[in-house]
């Protein structure tokens, strides 16, 4: 037991799960977390690499899992990116600072005029009259550092990004911007495509294909909200995800705290309780709430024969994006008085347009190109209501 009352199952959970949702853990901003991770590196690093292919880092500064996506998916950006050259100056950003040493100091306009010169090498053009140009800059240099990759000694890129070279920031480099980028198997001028990256690299034995697939499946069910059976990408992962239901959900309720069950859909996971680790579903935001009363008011659609609802055989409702507008509309003027302003004041379609968006976010729903909209089968295990408002069920 810990000083805290925690059994080592429980330190090993929490570890676990911070190294998932943190890009890394710090001596110096937790100690105590930090200390965990170290008593426990070996078994950490052994459960990590032989089930999802990942490596544990670990000296005397800080911890890091080398983290990489069964599937790459749009919410695994950075929030806030608003577009590819963000993350390209991102890039050149490290790129530059590979040439700094801890604690070194520099002026942005040094950096960024290096930046400039080196693309230009490159065929590639940036003008920093532009503020367009700035504005990516600002936002790359932003999140630099909220990582803690880079410190700003004094001044704010938000000001050079209004006002160009009539002010500068003077940073100072963290060693931890070495780390930022993980490590490939081979040289990044190798890989033709995502799923490639995807793939990764393993030999062509059984044994090599079978360490794929286990690494391929563990990733996809840390990573994602839920996967469902027909999301697999080929037979051979479903066929294993069916036969080593009982050794899945043992493994990641012992190690990673994950409950789950298998469902018709799939086997679905859940975390028991909340944490600050995480970022669960649902979630304070108000679409939340929406999206929680949308299944209920299904739930009472389906118990209609008049609604024409039906539930397709892998568990999927259909709807077309007139009938889910026509249904939020309904919440809507059932429930408004307890909507926030934002709400109140949407129309329908804005509405409707937000939560479908947020349910695709979390895997629980998706649309076709021919706008036919699906709603999955892990939103029928939720039933939302008012517990403190008399409406009219």
């Amino acid at each position: 037991m810990s000083k805290t009352g925690e059994s080592v199952k429980d330190i090993r959970q929490r570890c676990i799960q911070a190294l998932l949702n943190r890009n890394w853990i710090t001596k110096r901003d937790d100690p105590e977390l930090f200390s965990y991770i170290r008593a426990q590196y070996q078994d950490l690093r052994d459960w990590f690499g032989e089930y999802c292919g990942f490596a544990l880092l670990l000296n005397r500064q800080f911890a890091k899992l080398e983290k990489a996506p069964g599937r790459a998916q749009p919410w695994m950006g950075f929030d806030s990116f608003s577009e590819p050259r963000d993350y390209a100056l991102f890039t050149y950003c490290l790129w530059y600072l590979e040439g700094k040493n801890e604690m070194d100091q520099f002026l942005l306009t040094d950096m960024v005029e290096e930046i400039r010169e080196y693309l230009a090498g490159q065929d590639v053009f940036l003008d920093w009259t532009l503020y367009t140009h700035r504005l990516s800059m600002a936002r790359a240099l932003k999140q630099l550092k909220a990582l803690g990759a880079l410190v700003a000694v004094d001044g704010d890129e938000s000001d050079w990004a209004r006002a160009g070279h009539e002010h500068n920031v003077l940073y100072e480099s963290s060693y931890l911007a070495r780390y930022v980028l993980r490590r490939f198997p081979r040289d990044l001028t190798t890989y033709d495509s995502l799923a490639a990256f995807e793939a990764g690299t393993y030999p062509a034995t059984p044994e090599g294909q079978l360490k794929k697939r286990r690494h391929h499946v563990y990733r996809r069910l840390l990573q994602e909200p839920v996967v469902y059976d027909r999301q697999w990408d080929n037979e051979e992962e479903r066929y294993y995800v069916r036969t080593q239901r009982h050794t899945i959900l043992e493994n990641l309720a012992n190690f990673a705290g994950l409950e789950g069950q298998r469902y018709r859909e799939g086997l679905l996971f859940y975390y028991p309780e909340a944490s600050g680790e995480m970022y669960l579903f649902p979630t304070g935001r108000g679409v939340s709430d929406i999206a929680l009363l949308l299944a209920g008011e299904l739930r009472r659609m389906l118990a209609r024969e008049e609604s024409g609802l039906y539930i397709e055989e892998d568990g999927r409702i259909g709807l077309t994006i007139a009938e889910l507008e026509g249904i939020v509309l309904r919440l809507k003027e059932r429930h408004k008085m307890l909507w926030s302003l934002q709400y109140r004041q949407s129309r329908g379609s804005e509405l409707a347009e937000e939560v479908l968006a947020h349910l695709e976010e979390w895997g629980l729903a998706g649309r076709e190109n021919d706008g036919r909209l699906w709603i999955y089968a892990a939103l029928g295990r939720w039933n939302g209501d008012y517990d403190v408002y008399g409406g009219d069920e």
